[in-house]
């Protein structure tokens, strides 16, 4: 058996939530250590939903917590370039009101002016940046892809180009259960998101984002008393956090 041939069997054979740590990238420190929640600030009441499974952070979205349900880091940042690898476990859950998004930002209508919607198997999460959900780099399974500012695409009163800036010019996601690597650079009002080495969000401004704050890994999706979802749940796995401040 040849080396190459080796490397695939013993791939195959890993436990899916299996994260061998990577390498540190130089200058930068990491924010996770791959054995418990060392740095982070798991949602009082949690119940357990946010836990460490073999090296890396796994969530399924059923956090207990009777107000905020995020992971919250404990140190705030300012300027900051952050990489960390996330992957979607599974989408249970048919979202049925996705929009088509046009490069604008705007959502793509009918012939009838109205908003054209469509249904797909959808997670939703995110990261949260200097502790405002508005400025949140988006993971989850819309047709425009992970990487958008949601919040400040759909503000209609922000100007024209922070809408269209905020819009990912590409959808970049590897398939579901397949690890993800954001790159994110955030300085003063600038934001760069680098999804899997493809540019989404190219030094967007995002006026009045807080000058500084804590990260957070989002927390979304509900079930009702049936036990069936009825939004988009965060079943999602992060590993390999690092910072490095600018």
């Amino acid at each position: 058996m040849t080396r190459a041939s080796c490397f695939l069997l013993i791939a195959a054979l890993l436990p899916f939530g299996f994260s061998a740590a990577a390498e540190k990238p130089e200058g930068f420190r990491s924010l996770f250590n791959g054995e418990d929640f060392s740095g982070w600030k798991v949602p009082e009441g949690d119940g357990g939903h946010w836990r460490v499974v073999d090296g890396v952070i796994d969530y399924d979205a059923l956090s207990e917590a009777p107000g905020d349900k995020n992971l919250w880091s404990e140190e705030s940042f300012g300027n900051f370039e952050l990489r960390l690898d996330w992957r979607i476990t599974s989408t249970p859950f048919e979202n049925p009101n996705v929009p088509l998004i046009k490069p604008d930002g705007s959502h793509k209508r009918d012939e009838h002016g109205e908003e054209i919607r469509i249904t797909v198997p959808d997670s939703d999460s995110g990261i949260y940046l200097r502790g405002s959900p508005k400025s949140q780099v988006n993971i989850w399974c819309w047709p425009i892809g992970s990487g958008e500012i949601y919040g400040y695409r759909v503000d209609g009163n922000m100007p024209p180009q922070v809408r269209a800036g905020a819009t990912p010019t590409t959808a970049a996601d590897n398939d579901i259960g397949e690890w993800n690597t954001f790159e994110i650079t955030l300085v003063g009002e600038k934001l760069t998101v680098v999804l899997n080495g493809i540019t989404v969000i190219d030094d967007v401004r995002l006026p009045d984002i807080p000058e500084e704050g804590p990260l957070a890994l989002q927390h979304h999706g509900r079930k009702n008393e049936a036990g069936e979802w009825v939004s988009s749940p965060s079943l999602v796995q992060f590993r390999n956090i690092h910072i490095r401040e600018l």
